[in-house]
């Protein structure tokens, strides 16, 4: 992974961009020596967000099952009826 200080991001944000968008690697950004920000392509962002959005799901589904908050699929199809019309 590529480190950029924030004062060359200020000075030089078009190169460290096209450099991003041609590599694809997140640059980090540090301030007075410490981390600070990543930079990473609007894609790369977007698919995280929507691989957390899935890890989420999967998660809360896990919490259900353990608190026993399930339904049989009898059940479901009951509940869900008036969308499965």
């Amino acid at each position: 992974m590529k480190t950029e200080l924030v004062t060359t991001l200020k000075r030089q944000a078009t190169k460290i961009l096209a450099e991003l968008h041609d590599s694809k690697e997140p640059v980090l950004i540090t301030e007075h020596g410490q981390p600070s920000a990543y930079l990473v392509d609007v894609k790369d962002y977007e698919s995280m967000q929507n691989r957390m959005r899935i890890l989420e799901g999967v998660a809360r589904g896990e919490t259900a099952i353990i608190e026993k908050r399930v339904l049989t699929h009898s059940e479901a199809k009951v509940k869900m009826e008036k969308w499965l019309k």
